[in-house]
């Protein structure tokens, strides 16, 4: 593939493969650099149905935010983790069916900062943010002021966690921090979560090893484990299950036999009661 040049906030050393960059890269975009690409392609090689899973989670994302919007009437978003912009954002979708929809998101690589505030434009009737925080310091997201001028924890809010959670060590408590966030939540409110599981031991190792060397560690989960961090919420029907799985559009293309045969997410909508 050839090379791809993309803006570089001063001072960002690019040299490091960023779980951001390489999600771009396993969508196609083209926001990602060489150290980015070559981790990709590790991956790729072991599991070359990593394109259809990336698709397929974007693809659960934006059914699951339209349901907020249009079936529980939520109006504000926060999307921890979200990654560079491509097609499908929370506000595009969420504005597409309530234009005033406010969305706050949050992620912690710069280089996503910078691309954030120059492609995220909403709806005038809405509005957008984008906060340079990191998913393991929930507190500081929930006291930043930019989410708090978007944000009404009062009334009920959807937040976002999609494909955010495997980057989160045992020992940093990922169930405290969904915890943490959902104490924040009004009674009604919606989480939206996703997380990445291997079917192989062998391919579990690989990847691990490749994003150890990245900026942030992989930590593949069980659909047990994963279910464990949705506790306190409410899953709608048709509860945890594979993204593709979870009110798939009726114009779906059928999977193949190859796609997501080793590599699975999980996918789950929740209400906060």
């Amino acid at each position: 593939m050839d090379e791809v040049e993309t803006y570089v906030p001063p001072g960002i050393d690019t040299s490091t493969a960023h779980p951001a960059r390489m999600y771009d890269y396993f969508l196609g975009g083209k926001n990602n650099f060489a150290a980015d690409r070559e981790a990709a392609e590790r991956i790729l090689a072991a599991a070359p149905e990593a394109h259809a899973v990336v698709r397929a989670n974007r693809d659960f994302l934006g059914r699951a935010v339209r349901f907020a919007a249009a079936e529980r009437g939520i109006r504000q978003f926060l999307d921890i983790g979200t990654g560079i912009p491509t097609d499908g954002n929370v506000h595009e979708v969420a504005q597409s069916v309530l234009p005033e929809a406010r969305v706050a998101y949050v992620d912690n690589d710069p280089i996503v900062l910078a691309h954030a505030r120059a492609l995220i434009a909403g709806d005038p009737r809405g509005r957008t943010t984008f906060v340079q925080a990191d998913a393991r310091e929930p507190e500081k997201i929930l006291a930043s002021p930019e989410v708090r001028d978007i944000i009404d924890f009062d009334q009920p809010v959807a937040v976002v966690l999609a494909m955010v959670l495997h980057f989160v060590r045992d020992r940093e408590d990922p169930a405290g921090i969904v915890a943490r966030l959902r104490a924040a939540m009004a009674p009604g409110s919606v989480l939206i979560l996703s997380h990445v599981t291997f079917k192989t031991a062998a391919l579990k190792r690989l990847a691990e090893e490749v994003y150890e060397r990245a900026s942030a560690p992989v930590v593949p989960r069980t659909r047990e484990e994963i279910a464990a961090l949705v506790d306190g919420f409410t899953p709608v029907e048709p509860g945890l299950v594979k993204v593709t799985q979870w009110r798939p559009a009726p114009d779906a293309e059928p999977q193949t036999a190859r796609e997501l045969e080793d590599t699975t997410v999980y996918g789950v909508v929740a209400i906060r009661d």
